[in-house]
C-alpha cells in the first residue's frame, strides 16, 4: 500500500480501506493534524444536517448506551418472569405436598396446574397403581402402544397435535392445536407409570423448538408425588 497521500502518485489508485487502515495505522495523524477533526462533517441519522465529527461520535455513543439499556430492561423483564414462574411452581409443589389424600392428589395436582399456569387443557393417565384406586378417572384404561409411547419419551413432547390417543382423554380433544406430553417415571426407572398431557388451541403454545426443561421438572414433581398411588412392588 501506498502511504504517501500527499503526492499525486500516491493519490491515483487509493481505495476507502487504505484510507481507513492507513489511520487506523497512524494514531498520531489527528494529533498532528487536529484543524481536521474540527472541519469533517457527517450527515446526522436524525436528520439532514451535517454535524461534526465529534458530535457524530457522541450519536453514536448514546445510540449504543440505548441499546445496552434496552438490553438491561430486557433482562430485568427476564428475571421477574423467571422468579414468577419460580414463584408459582413453588406454590403448586407446597399444594401437593400438603394433600393428604392419595386418591385426591390426580385431580388436585391438575386444578392446580390449569389454574396457576393458565393451561387451558390438562388430564393425566397412570397404569400400575394399587386396587384402591382403580375408579379414579386418572387410572382409567390406557392403551398398551400408549404406554409404551410414553416410555420411549426420554424428554417432554411438545408439537402439534397430530392425532394421538392421548388427545382423547382431554376435555375438549377438537380445539387441541399443540400440546405436551410429559412422561412420569420413578426416580431414574426407564418404564413410564404414567402421563401429564397439556392441551391448548393455540398451534404455538407448546411449539417443538420449545425448551422442555420447565416441563421436565413439573413432569419429576408430579411423579414424585403419584408414586404414592403406585401398587406396592
Amino acid at each position: 500500500m501506498t502511504t504517501n497521500l500527499g503526492g499525486a502518485a500516491g493519490v491515483q489508485g487509493i481505495t476507502e480501506h487504505d484510507i481507513a487502515e492507513y489511520l487506523l495505522n497512524t494514531p498520531g495523524f489527528f494529533e498532528r493534524h487536529a484543524e481536521v477533526l474540527a472541519t469533517v462533517q457527517l450527515t446526522s441519522p436524525h436528520g439532514q444536517r451535517a454535524v461534526s465529527l465529534q458530535e457524530r461520535q457522541m450519536e453514536m455513543l448514546r445510540e449504543r448506551i440505548k441499546g445496552l439499556e434496552h438490553r438491561i430492561m430486557d433482562m430485568i423483564r427476564n428475571g421477574e418472569d423467571n422468579l414468577g414462574i419460580a414463584d408459582r411452581l413453588h406454590q403448586w409443589t407446597m399444594r401437593l405436598l400438603l394433600t393428604a389424600d392419595p386418591a385426591a392428589l390426580p385431580q388436585v395436582l391438575l386444578d392446580d396446574l390449569r389454574e396457576r399456569f393458565m393451561i387451558p387443557l390438562a388430564t393425566l393417565r397412570l397404569w400400575g397403581t394399587a386396587p384402591a384406586f382403580v375408579e379414579l378417572p386418572a387410572t382409567q384404561a390406557v392403551s398398551e402402544d400408549a404406554k409404551s409411547f410414553a416410555s420411549s419419551l426420554s424428554l417432554p413432547y411438545c408439537g402439534a397435535n397430530v392425532g394421538f390417543e392421548a388427545t382423547a382423554w382431554l376435555d375438549d380433544p377438537t380445539s387441541v392445536r399443540s400440546m405436551a406430553m410429559v412422561p412420569l417415571r420413578r426416580g431414574d426407572a426407564h418404564e413410564a407409570f404414567g402421563l401429564l398431557v397439556l392441551g391448548s388451541p393455540d398451534p404455538t403454545r407448546y411449539a417443538a423448538q420449545m425448551g422442555t426443561e420447565f416441563l421436565s421438572r413439573i413432569g419429576e414433581i408430579a411423579a414424585a408425588c403419584l408414586a404414592r398411588l403406585l401398587a406396592k412392588e
